[in-house]
């Protein structure tokens, strides 16, 4: 008798597990086709996510695949020539001519110590794209941090007050300086490199995120709903991470998709100027710099790895405006409601045809 209703109740405890894992899959096939609907209708996103796909599985490729595969025996490179080394220039006479343009053996050309443009330029990416997330990423936890304690505990005659007031005026002398020409300033007195660079970028960049996240804070912890859980007794922390967080989360996700592409932008400018990565490292804003002299003798070695910014700061702007149309219900609903019509017509036609 017991061993029955012990297999009975984990036969019940196993339904109501797969039940559950029915209904997940069941949101998750509602939600993937719900976007799905979303990017038909804004073909700007879907470009953008596409783009930002691509971008970054070549990046995380480039920096897996070679040495995965070198452990197994067969090191595969995905670049078409090693980005540093200098490949045999045709010779006219006496003279070199190491800067050759685009053509079937090197598709974005070389430069004048005879590198290859586009082994240079896909070396490259990993190192940008990672500083972009890297940046933006600490910038929103520090940021978004700081903000919801300024934001969330700001009342009068407390402890929170203080902090919150302490808070909002040291993000305030940060504001007081462009972004850029106070990392331009500190990755300076830092001195060149990476990491410099990497500092400076970071110590100017989180107090954007401050303002916003405190904004957003304010106006969702007077809403209703966080009023009547906080009557209805439930702990500060949680009304926080779970009434307040979960409802500023959508301008955050949006900012911070946008942001990497400015943090590219800004990490390319510092080192354009000189005070950036070494010369030896590829780097798309190094390579420029490196190159600039030659705009008009050899446009290509200039062309390529500014057009790669181009792409990649496209890319994360489209997505992110897309996200926010994607995040926002009224915008969601308005997009789906407009990709629904598309398809109307067909079926009319289809069933006008079948009666006919």
């Amino acid at each position: 008798m017991t061993a029955r209703s012990e297999s009975t109740g984990s036969g019940a405890d196993l339904n109501r597990q797969l039940s559950r894992v029915r209904a997940w899959i069941g949101q998750l096939r509602s939600g993937t086709r719900g976007l799905y609907k979303v990017l038909r209708a804004n073909p700007l996103t879907l470009v953008g996510f596409a783009l930002v796909v691509l971008i970054t599985l070549t990046a995380v490729a480039l920096v897996i695949v070679p040495p995965t595969s070198a452990v197994f025996g067969y090191p595969i490179s995905l670049t078409p020539y090693d980005p540093n080394a200098l490949l045999p220039c045709p010779t006219v006479g006496n003279q070199s001519f190491c800067a050759q343009p685009p053509s079937l053996e090197h598709f974005f050309g070389t430069d004048r110590a005879g590198r290859d443009v586009l082994s240079r330029v896909l070396t490259a990416l990993p190192l940008d794209l990672a500083i972009g997330f890297l940046i933006a990423g600490f910038a929103l936890l520090t940021g978004g941090a700081l903000g919801l304690i300024a934001g969330f505990w700001d009342r009068p005659g407390t402890l929170g007050a203080a902090v919150s007031l302490a808070i909002m005026r040291v993000t305030d002398v940060f504001l007081a300086f462009p972004s850029l020409v106070l990392a331009l300033a500190i990755a300076a007195s830092l001195g060149r490199g990476t990491i410099p660079s990497i500092i400076a970028i970071l110590l100017t960049w989180w107090p954007y995120y401050v303002r916003l996240t405190r904004g957003e804070v304010l106006a969702v912890k007077h809403q209703p709903y966080v009023t009547a859980a906080r009557a209805a007794g439930v702990a500060e922390w949680r009304i926080l991470f779970r009434h307040v967080l979960r409802n500023i989360a959508e301008p955050l996700v949006v900012y911070f998709t946008m942001d990497v592409g400015t943090v590219l932008v800004v990490f390319s400018t510092i080192s354009f100027i000189g005070i950036g990565v070494p010369p030896n490292v590829p780097e798309w804003g190094n390579m420029i710099q490196a190159y600039s002299d030659y705009l008009l003798i050899f446009p290509w070695v200039v062309l390529f790895p500014g057009l790669a910014i181009f792409v990649t700061v496209l890319a994360f702007s489209l997505l992110g405006d897309g996200l926010r149309d994607i995040l926002d219900p009224r915008s969601r609903r308005a997009l789906s409601q407009a990709e629904t019509p598309t398809s109307a017509p067909a079926a009319t036609a289809t069933a006008a045809g079948a009666l006919g």
